[in-house]
């Protein structure tokens, strides 16, 4: 970074896995997670938290802005690709959709959007993963055309 810059950015990235036979089980999710976390680090971002649930997986992060979000997302998804596949976590050839969600948040909604992200488990026995992120876009106010959203495995 450049003498004289300084930044707070704090990004919420979410993206969704791409089949159902290549799920994240519970029993690979904390390899997998600290793996992302070790990316994270490695691109000089702050890894606050990577967390998610079976079909996709929330990562919150102090931004680095020498680096743009659509490379950081492309670096983490290609890594944990290769990670997953090499390392056999999966009984299926794994790989993430195309796209992701970003979201912006202030410093004083670090704990909020922390707590949020942990209790990811819990959220998910109340609401599916469609429902989430259709409540992001909104809240966040992002246009968009239904047939770029993700292939949501929970629908049925």
């Amino acid at each position: 970074m450049k003498p004289g810059t300084f930044t707070q950015l704090f990004v919420q990235l979410v993206f969704a896995v791409k089949n159902r036979d290549a799920l994240l089980h519970k029993n690979v999710q904390k390899r997998v997670f600290e793996y992302m976390s070790g990316i994270i680090t490695q691109m000089n971002h702050k890894s606050i938290i990577v967390n998610g649930v079976s079909d996709h997986v929330h990562i919150f992060i102090g931004l680095n802005p020498a680096k743009t979000i659509s490379d950081t997302v492309h670096d983490i998804k290609r890594s944990t690709s290769q990670f997953i596949n090499n390392e056999k976590l999966c009984p299926f050839k794994f790989a993430w959709q195309e796209g992701y969600g970003g979201f912006t948040y202030s410093r004083s909604q670090i704990e909020d959007v922390y707590q949020y992200i942990l209790r990811q488990e819990h959220h998910h026995k109340i609401q599916t993963f469609r429902e989430e992120y259709m409540q992001f876009l909104k809240k966040f106010e992002i246009e968009y055309n239904e047939i770029f959203l993700f292939d949501f495995l929970d629908d049925v």
